[in-house]
């Protein structure tokens, strides 16, 4: 089991399980995970075990405080240099749920971006995943201001 970061060729699987774990609504489209992936890779931190990618983390650095809607469509707030990371997707596959998976990406997220020196990262969630965040240390700071997809979101931070 690994832990690395996403190429081009990770489109299609990345895709499969981003629509898997979230409602049509809210899922990313491929065209904007694409996107993201020829923007910078190296913010999508996949689980990968024996060749199968099982689990991933998609996060946009930048120096914005709290996630915003716009931020799921669209990469203008990114920027290499930001302060914060913003998880836009915590995802596993269908079929490797309940292993931890997401567990170990999420560890490797937070100690890279410890390493990179930012601030902190943000999450919005649903209510029953905050005691799943809190685990990280990641506190709750409320409902969201973010209603993508149509849905209610609480916001979690994790600061350095």
């Amino acid at each position: 089991m690994t832990i690395r970061h996403a190429a081009i060729d990770d489109l299609d699987i990345i895709t499969l399980i981003e629509t898997a774990s979230f409602l049509k609504t809210e899922a990313a489209k491929k065209e904007e995970i694409e996107e993201r992936l020829e923007l910078n890779g190296d913010y999508f931190w996949l689980l990968d075990n024996l060749g199968e990618v099982c689990a991933f983390v998609h996060g946009l650095p930048t120096n914005a405080v709290n996630l915003t809607d716009d931020m799921f469509h669209s990469a203008e707030q990114y920027d290499t240099n930001g302060d914060w990371i913003m998880l836009l997707s915590v995802a596993t596959h269908p079929a490797h749920r309940c292993k931890g998976y997401a567990r170990e990406v999420m560890r490797q997220v937070i100690a890279d971006s410890r390493a990179q020196g930012r601030k902190g990262i943000v999450l919005t969630c649903k209510e029953h995943l905050i005691p799943f965040y809190q685990k990280f240390g990641f506190l709750d700071e409320g409902k969201s201001a973010s209603t993508h997809g149509g849905s209610v979101w609480y916001q979690m931070r994790q600061t350095f």
